[in-house]
């Protein structure tokens, strides 16, 4: 059967009993499944679905992803490109800039970004955009899936209304749900066919066909009682991150103040077998979500009259971090020295934002980098995942710097080098050996007890 005789078949199928069709095409796996976003959380998940018997329709607006993945290449880490070419190969997934080819899909799920504005407000331009582009396709009998992470309301109160504009109804026509990614990039022991996933409906219809969907692709799906509950629970999760990493981050403070260390007190701390969970001071918060999540949450709180203190308590923390890290990279400079930051060659290892990837969104590596600069030291950088920083949206004067070569000679030329991202790859050992001045914020070089006269901890 080709492309027009499946769509032609589809509407007609969908014009009759729109729920019951669509629900029997997923359960005989005979729907495509068309996902719009193909990043760090949209191609996982679109290999997944591919995997477990859908035909995929990828779409993206970046031509280089289209190009790539039709080439059966991958421009992700840990995204294996021999899958990609597997599976574009066999017909099972195609990815396309063209909007239009979703109306062949019978369920479409939305991974876009969600940043935030200059002013740390909610940026829902891209999921406003790309369900305005949705809607000339939405046919009867399709199920709509919003993963991007976003405040309580926004898939019934900013999707909905336009998906609705078309004339169809949501819950009758098509049907519109809410299930938050939980991509961990580089997690080798969850993968997203291995994560649980929480499922919000916008009327219990919609609830059944995203559960009959994603039961077929992940272990476990966890129904919630409406949209805004599952849009609530990814906040949670995040916020419970931020705000813990807050609090080692503060207590890093205050231990750094007694001569305390605060990785020796979390290692002791962490033996207590209830009561307790590990987490880790750092330069800052980086990755899509815990920088940004707790922001979508007191935005929408104030709709409500509510102050978040402790979530923006936290946030304040977190984001003063890369600001301590460069003043305890002046005070070491000045006592090993006796000159501060302005004129040193300092090396930043690691830009990624969190260890063995890639991914550099919000990495507070680059916030360091700025402070660095604006105190006058000459800075370079080297990453085994980053050789060239990619374009951000805050940090645009870094965009296209190359790391740099790692090895004992160029470590020489150094005044400091300054551990930001803790990649296993690295040889730790020889960098403290051949660097005069090491300054860890990750404690990665604590096992190299015997070069503790060159190591300062941030």
């Amino acid at each position: 059967m080709n492309v027009v005789s499946s769509i032609r078949n589809a509407d007609q199928g969908a014009d009759e009993q729109p729920f019951e069709y669509v629900r029997t095409r997923i359960e005989q796996r005979l729907s495509r499944v068309g996902i719009i976003g193909l990043g760090y959380v949209g191609l996982p998940l679109a290999i997944a679905v591919a995997r477990a018997g859908y035909d995929v329709i990828g779409c993206d607006i970046d031509p280089y992803k289209i190009a790539e993945l039709q080439s059966g290449r991958s421009y992700i880490r840990h995204v294996a490109a021999s899958e990609i070419a597997g599976l574009v190969a066999e017909k099972r997934f195609e990815a396309t800039p063209d909007m239009a080819r979703l109306r062949e899909a019978d369920a479409i799920l939305i991974c876009v970004p969600t940043p935030l504005t200059a002013h740390r407000e909610p940026d829902l331009s891209c999921v406003v955009s790309t369900t305005e582009e949705l809607a000339p396709h939405l046919r009867r009998g399709q199920l709509i899936v919003l993963e991007s992470t976003t405040y309580p309301g926004t898939t019934r109160e900013v999707m909905r209304p336009i998906l609705s504009r078309t004339g169809l109804r949501s819950g009758v026509d098509y049907f519109l749900a809410y299930s938050p990614e939980r991509e961990d990039p580089g997690n080798s022991l969850y993968s997203t066919a291995k994560i649980p996933k929480v499922i919000g409906g916008d009327g219990p219809l919609a609830l059944d066909l995203a559960r009959a969907l994603y039961n077929q692709v992940v272990v476990k799906t966890v129904p919630v009682s409406s949209v805004e509950t599952a849009e609530a629970v990814k906040l949670t999760e995040n916020i419970f991150r931020a705000v813990n990493i807050a609090l080692v981050n503060e207590l890093k403070l205050v231990y750094e103040a007694m001569g305390i260390d605060v990785w020796e007190v979390i290692e002791a701390a962490k033996t207590k077998p209830f009561g307790f969970m590990p987490f880790y001071p750092g330069p800052g918060l980086g990755g899509h979500c815990l920088p940004i999540d707790p922001f979508y949450l007191t935005w929408k709180a104030r709709e409500y009259g509510i102050a978040t203190r402790f979530i923006e308590l936290a946030g304040e923390i977190n984001t003063s971090m890369p600001r301590h890290v460069v003043d305890r990279v002046a005070v070491a400079l000045d006592a090993r020295y006796g000159r501060g930051l302005k004129g040193a060659n300092i090396l930043v290892l690691g830009v990624a934002y969190k260890n063995d990837v890639e991914d550099t969104r919000e990495s507070p590596a680059f916030r360091v980098i700025e402070l660095l600069e604006q105190r006058g030291a000459i800075v370079e950088f080297h990453d085994p995942y980053v050789a060239v920083i990619p374009p951000t949206r805050e940090h645009r004067e870094l965009t296209g710097r190359c790391s740099v070569e790692l090895s004992p000679v160029r470590l020489k030329r150094y005044a400091a080098i300054l551990v930001c991202t803790d990649h296993h790859s690295v040889d730790y050992r020889m960098v403290l050996e051949h660097a005069p001045l090491v300054i860890d914020t990750r404690n990665v070089c604590a096992a190299c007890a015997h070069e503790a006269s060159k190591l300062v901890r941030a």
